[in-house]
Parts: structure tokens; sequence; C-alpha cells
């Protein structure tokens, strides 16, 4: 995991399902196949609706990643179906870390354990304080996220015991480097 994440913030609201997220017309292609595994950041939040989505894509025409690096979102990030494909998706899109307030339980521990991307929890709401296309940047050691476009900083809550998960690359990773577990 890096030490310091920064690049471009697509910001969405509430309630993003995992139908929005990667779309179940897009859960055909093989994850073990370097050229299909691309698809999935290509239609990775496809399924979000247009006025939610507005005027700035997050992939755009002809891409398989976006430039975006961050997201920022409010309550239940991942909710919908377990989709194991959602993280990976976002992962293969160029995401290295969600923000939000909080998340669905089975979104979080399938980007944890599969070592996909960081899911930041926030103590308040600061989706607000975001826009599309805003630089940012996470120091993961100090635990803050900082608007570098309008110059606030936000705290983060500790990522806790998964850090280690997430730093291995994900639980198998973990578990195979921890033998005493």
């Amino acid at each position: 995991m890096e030490k310091v994440i920064k690049g471009k913030v697509y910001v969405l609201g509430d309630n993003i399902d995992t139908d929005q997220i990667i779309p179940a017309m897009h859960l055909v292609y093989k994850i073990d196949d370097p050229e299909e595994v691309k698809l999935y950041g290509k239609y990775a939040m496809s399924g979000l609706p247009a006025d939610i989505a507005g005027d700035k894509p997050f992939i755009k025409d002809g891409e398989y990643t976006s430039e975006y690096v961050v997201m920022v979102a409010g309550k239940n990030f991942g909710c919908g179906s377990s989709r194991e494909h959602a993280p990976l998706a976002l992962e293969k899109a160029g995401i290295k870390a969600v923000v939000a307030e909080d998340y669905a339980r089975i979104f979080y521990r399938n980007s944890v354990d599969g070592g996909f991307l960081v899911p930041f929890e926030t103590p308040a709401s600061i989706k607000e304080s975001f826009a599309t296309d805003d630089e940012v940047e996470i120091d993961v050691e100090k635990g803050t996220i900082t608007n570098i476009t309008k110059g606030q900083t936000f705290e983060l809550r500790s990522l806790g015991d998964v850090k280690d998960i997430i730093e291995a690359g994900g639980l198998f990773n973990y578990a195979k480097n921890n033998k005493n577990i």
C-alpha cells in the first residue's frame, strides 16, 4: 500500500450499489485472463444513472482505466448484491482508495480480503467538500485526506487491523506470510 495516494477524485453520494459499480452483464470476463480482466476497469461505474454520474464520465470512451485514483462518497458504499467483482472493477479502473462514511459490510470485506483498494471511513460526511476533478492527497500514516484544490484537510478513521491485510496484498497473502495465525 502506498503511504501517500495522490491524484484526481471522483465524487459520489450515498447508497452507491454494486450494480452501479459493475453491472451484472459485465460479470462474464475471466479474472485470470490479462486481456479480459481489463474489461472490468473499462465498465467500472457504467451502471451509474445519468443523474448521478453527471457530465464527468468515470471512464472515457475507448479507455480501460480512469483518470481518477480516489473516490469520495457518502453512506453505505457498495450496498446491494455481494458482488466480489465490484472492488476488482474499481481497482482495474485505477482506483487506489475509496473514502466513504461507511460501507456495506460485504464490499468492505471484499476490498480488504482481495487487496483491491483501501476502504477508508470518515467520522462525518465530507463529500460536500469535494468536487469531481479536485486534486486530493491521502496520507495513510497520518490518516488524513486533503483536498489540495480547496486547501482543506479531513481526518480518516484508523484502518485498524485490516491495514496489515491490505499491506500484504489481501487475506491469502497475509495468511501465507503469517503462518502463526
